[in-house]
């Protein structure tokens, strides 16, 4: 790829990209229906009558000019194929329109003109991009003696075959009609997947490639693949969704039994994450980013793996009927599993991302994108802090016990003089009106210094914004805003947790006053100045939820008892009675019985966030265990370590798209309650398996507590594991997220 960053307002839009894709699924629907399809596949008729269609509307040659379409509009065309099971060599045409559209030799010109209109179709052979040659004999200028080309992707149905030499530094073309070339079908997976090929005395065109096109050609071929694959399996997972919800057993759609739901919203999640690896690496290729190589690895080594515990769980879903030759999914099925090891698949993936992160001197993960507004902020707080978090101060910081660094008030009033405690809000109510993608660097860089991160108060601070009475915006946004109150969070009861619409604390209008009776648990921010309390102010309301109302509540209020408990990560909760607590008239927050939409409301965004917010901690802390790893040379040269270390990179970095993703979402209108699900989910649970793999990477002294001699960085990490369990249960559960993916996301009956 050449150097030098790529305007994107010279390359094509999403308009266009969706425009492309409308237009390549209706022909595919007019021309490649699923009925037939695989006898189809095996009809050179049917093969070049659609590769034909395809060069007229100009999908042959997506690649040649960058304007026109690059490698996000070549993932379009590959995925979409792959929903349809439609086995045109498209492959070798994308990888030779990348790579050649500057070549100005005369027969690189020639093939492309031949791609472009339809004349030549190329096949690609795979086994000569294999790791170390695996599974492919090649010719040499010097050697011109019989090749043999193995697991070439479209053989029997192309004019001419693509391969790459044994130096890796030049590519082949040979022509299949002449004499002496022979090609058959080679069985895998149970249908005709590959071909092999051989050329015999066949006359090859060579063509040298420079080192950045011989870096680049593997990771196009597994992006392209991984884009097949993944339509593939999304197009199988949206028939077995639409079988959970006609296939009744007990008298019941099977997709209302919580064990399916669970099933297809643990693949959702999966699927959701290659969407988003793959939008960000083909967007990455095409603006000829730095961090191309890094995210194009880390795509193919997370999806690899995900499409095909997928299409596992599809035929899962399925049941019998799914393994029936006439139904798709096997199909489906069989493309995945052969797209997803070709060209050492994940294997190959997470060992070049472990070589990115242990052998050479990469201190932090690539920075993603933030746009204009978002990298200039990132910079600017990152100078701000190097300001204001010394190491002096950062060093005291640390020496505290864990419970005392959960919140910094002298910290907290020197982020209030920045205003950025209200950086989200309107400026008429003194806020600076800046994007969820700023708010993300902002969190960013105060994990990255380690500063305390527990500031503001987003939810109550958005719940006034909405809901509050000029009076109460008066009072409260600017004490919020300086850094000078902290308010929790009153929800859970003994009997509401995650389902809050059954709460029983009471709220009872007397006279001027409210009179709160009841009890809250589970309470982290109990030692704030203020309690944003839900209370039921009509018992016999229906539905249930339709009696919440919202409150303030001051903490030093008569009749408030508090029995706080140390929590298994070292920080703190409490058990809060509230026994005839009397607050003014005024501490009502939105309409009385509308409490719910308040609450509702001022949640949106914000859970949307959550899942990056954990994100940011999940990235921070794998940075500094890939350090440990390299002033280790002897556990970082560990094959099973750098493959951990590679498996990881690419979750997290999934996890960080689907973070940038809702951000992105939040800046165009709102997050749905699905995706911010997804992002909570995800990134929670790979806290959680983060945990457990430092302790296996490091060692007993990753188990070291704060304080204890030898702990690693400080017990950062075996602190962060026990931490990690309180994220997949706080801000709803994710068992009961799994539910709200699989109701709200896939339309399962409740």
């Amino acid at each position: 790829m050449s150097g030098g960053r790529v305007d994107p307002a010279s390359l094509p839009g999403d308009l266009e990209r969706v425009m492309l894709r409308d237009a390549l699924r209706a022909l595919l629907a007019a021309n490649w229906p699923p009925e037939g399809a695989v006898a189809r596949g095996a009809d050179q008729a049917a093969i070049a009558s659609v590769w034909a269609q395809l060069a007229l509307q100009g999908m042959t040659s997506v690649g040649t000019d960058r304007s026109e379409g690059g490698l996000r509009e070549i993932a379009i065309i590959m995925e979409e194929l792959g929903r349809a099971a439609c086995p045109v060599p498209m492959l070798g045409t994308s990888l030779a329109n990348l790579l050649f559209a500057q070549c100005a030799e005369p027969a690189a010109q020639t093939l492309l003109r031949g791609l472009k209109d339809g004349s030549i179709r190329l096949a690609l052979a795979l086994g000569s991009f294999e790791p170390a040659g695996v599974g492919s004999e090649h010719r040499t200028r010097e050697q011109p003696r019989a090749s043999r080309l193995t697991l070439v992707d479209g053989g029997l149905h192309a004019t001419h075959v693509l391969a790459r030499s044994e130096t890796s530094a030049e590519l082949i073309i040979a022509c299949l009609h002449e004499p002496g070339v022979n090609a058959c079908k080679t069985r895998a997976m149970g249908a005709d997947g590959w071909t092999e090929v051989s050329l015999g005395a066949a006359k090859t065109t060579w063509f040298m490639l420079n080192r950045s096109q011989a870096q680049d050609a593997s990771r196009i071929l597994r992006t392209a693949l991984t884009a097949r694959a993944y339509g593939a399996a999304r197009r199988a997972f949206e028939l077995a969704v639409d079988h959970a919800k006609q296939r009744e057993q007990f008298g019941q759609p099977i997709g209302k039994f919580q064990a399916i739901q669970h099933k297809l919203a643990n693949n959702l999640i999966a699927l959701e994450g290659v969407r988003v690896a793959l939008a960000h690496v083909t967007a990455a290729y095409d603006l000829q980013q730095d961090a191309w190589p890094y995210l194009a690895s880390a795509a193919a080594a997370y999806a690899c793996e995900a499409l095909r515990k997928v299409s596992l769980e599809t035929q899962h879903a399925l049941g019998a009927v799914g393994y029936a030759e006439e139904h798709e999914a096997p199909r489906h099925f069989k493309r995945v599993h052969l797209d997803t090891i070709a060209v050492g698949g994940a294997q190959a993936a997470r060992a070049e991302l472990a070589s990115m992160l242990l052998d050479s001197p990469r201190p932090e993960l690539p920075e993603y994108d933030l746009g204009i507004a978002g990298n200039a902020f990132r910079q600017e707080v990152r100078d701000w802090l190097s300001q204001h978090w010394t190491s002096e101060r950062a060093a005291e910081f640390e020496r505290r016990p864990f419970a005392e660094r959960e919140y910094d008030e002298s910290f907290a009033r020197d982020l209030g003089k920045t205003g950025w405690l209200g950086m989200s809000w309107p400026i008429e109510l003194g806020g600076q009106a800046r994007t969820p993608r700023e708010q993300i660097a902002l969190l960013e860089e105060i994990e990255r210094a380690q500063a305390p991160s527990r500031f503001g108060a987003t939810v109550q601070a958005q719940a006034l914004i909405l809901y509050g009475t000029p009076d109460q915006k008066a009072r409260y946004l600017p004490e919020i805003l300086e850094g000078r109150a902290m308010h929790g969070m009153g929800y859970s009861e003994p009997g509401a947790g995650s389902d809050l619409a059954s709460l029983k604390m009471s709220a009872t209008l007397d006279g001027d006053e409210w009179v709160i009776h009841g009890q809250k648990i589970w309470t982290t921010t109990w030692w704030g100045q203020y309690m944003f309390l839900a209370a039921r102010t009509d018992r016999h309301a229906r539905p249930p939820h339709a009696g919440i109302s919202m409150f303030i509540v001051p903490m030093n209020a008569p009749g408030i008892t508090i029995r706080p408990a140390v929590t298994m990560y070292d920080g703190s909760f409490a058990n809060i009675f509230y026994d005839d607590v009397r607050i003014p008239k005024d501490a009502l927050v939105g309409p009385q019985n509308g409490g719910w939409k308040v609450l509702t409301d001022a949640l949106a965004n914000e859970r949307g966030l959550v899942g990056g917010g954990i994100a940011i901690k999940v990235a921070h802390l794998f940075e500094l265990l890939c350090k440990d790893l390299r002033a280790d040379p002897t556990r970082g040269s560990d094959s099973l370590v750098r493959d951990s270390i590679g498996r990881l990179a690419a979750e997290i970095e999934v996890a960080r798209q689907l973070m940038i993703d809702c951000a992105e979402r939040a800046e165009h209108g709102a997050i749905p309650a699905e995706m911010a699900a997804i992002s909570k989910v995800f990134s929670g649970e790979l806290m959680e398996r983060l945990g457990e793999s430092v302790l296996d990477l490091l060692g007993p002294q990753a188990a070291l507590s704060q304080g204890a001699p030898g702990a690693l960085r400080n017990g950062r990490y075996e602190q962060g594991l026990r931490h990690s369990l309180m994220w997949v249960i706080s801000i709803g559960t994710n068992e009961i997220q799994r539910s709200l993916i699989a109701q709200r996301g896939l339309g399962l009956p409740r």
